[in-house]
């Protein structure tokens, strides 16, 4: 009887579960591997007939100076995008927390998370505005040189106006995940702390972080996975340029998939993206685990 309601279980979860991921083979996983293959191939997403060229498209991936700059602009991007994310959203979350009243936490909770509902591309159409037409009509009145400019329109600082875009809208997730991850940690270690003579560095070193480190992991994994996937805010700002300066890795596959018709290529650049993103995840994942609570 006991062995049979085990089964009867068994069944049930797989019943349940098997919706979810029959959709997740159909939509995920065989199109996945059908790209892995196809990245061995000199298919171009159009012809019916293909032949495979073993390690071809991934040696191109390290011979071309196109693909080598769009994956040094994503690596910047990448890291600035981390480093200001992650710093952003745990100051805004420790002043929420801390430094504000009771009666305007609610405020401020929606006020910060509120760019995260609206769709990226509504956003990056309005930012391209107020930098090609606001701030600079803003630094011809004020005199200013620096202002009247589009830095979007610049090489060298175009990475910097994508980014401010890019940290005020992706601020809000890190922001409420390190927010909830706050308000788990035990008061009275505060508390013990203090008595002991502890100072505010010393418990926010030694307490706060080792009990937010699980959620600053999960945070810095989406944020990571945001940068060096990044495509809507170059498609509706940039474009790729000024002369192909801000093409990511993500809008470079999609440039060489649908507008150059080089599938092949673009499914290689993606497996490549693909394998850092999960070994820089995992390492993350894996060095910072040292450091919760339970592992000191």
């Amino acid at each position: 009887m006991k062995n049979s309601w085990r089964n009867t279980k068994k069944a049930g979860y797989f019943l349940f579960s098997f919706p979810v991921l029959f959709l997740f083979i159909i939509l995920y996983g065989i199109p996945m591997v059908r790209g892995v293959l196809y990245s061995f191939t000199n298919w171009n997403g159009l012809s019916k007939t293909y032949k495979f060229i073993g390690f071809n498209n991934y040696i191109q991936i390290f011979t071309t100076p196109r693909i080598l700059n769009s994956m040094g602009f994503t690596v910047r991007y990448t890291i600035l995008l981390v480093l200001s994310v992650m710093v952003v959203a745990l100051a805004l979350a420790l002043m929420v927390t801390y430094a504000i009243g009771p009666r305007f936490k609610t405020f401020f909770r929606s006020m910060f998370f509120a760019p995260v509902v609206l769709s990226l591309i509504t956003v990056g159409l309005i930012f391209n505005e107020i930098f090609y037409r606001i701030i600079p009509q803003f630094g011809r009145m004020i005199g200013s040189e620096i202002l009247s400019r589009n830095i979007l329109g610049n090489p060298k600082t175009v990475i910097f106006g994508i980014l401010i875009v890019n940290i005020w809208q992706g601020v809000g997730i890190p922001f409420v995940m390190i927010l909830a991850g706050l308000q788990n940690v035990p008061q009275d270690l505060y508390e013990a702390a203090i008595i002991d003579g502890a100072n505010a560095s010393q418990v926010f070193w030694k307490i706060t972080i080792p009990f937010i480190l699980p959620v600053l992991n999960v945070a810095f994994v989406l944020t990571l996975k945001n940068g060096l996937t990044v495509f809507e805010y170059i498609q509706a700002m940039t474009d790729g340029g000024p002369a192909r300066t801000s093409e990511s890795v993500g809008y470079l596959i999609y440039k060489i998939a649908f507008w150059e018709v080089q599938m092949n290529s673009a499914m290689a650049v993606s497996v490549l993206l693909l394998i850092v993103i999960s070994m820089v995840s995992l390492l993350q994942i894996k060095l910072s685990s040292r450091f919760e609570v339970g592992q000191l």
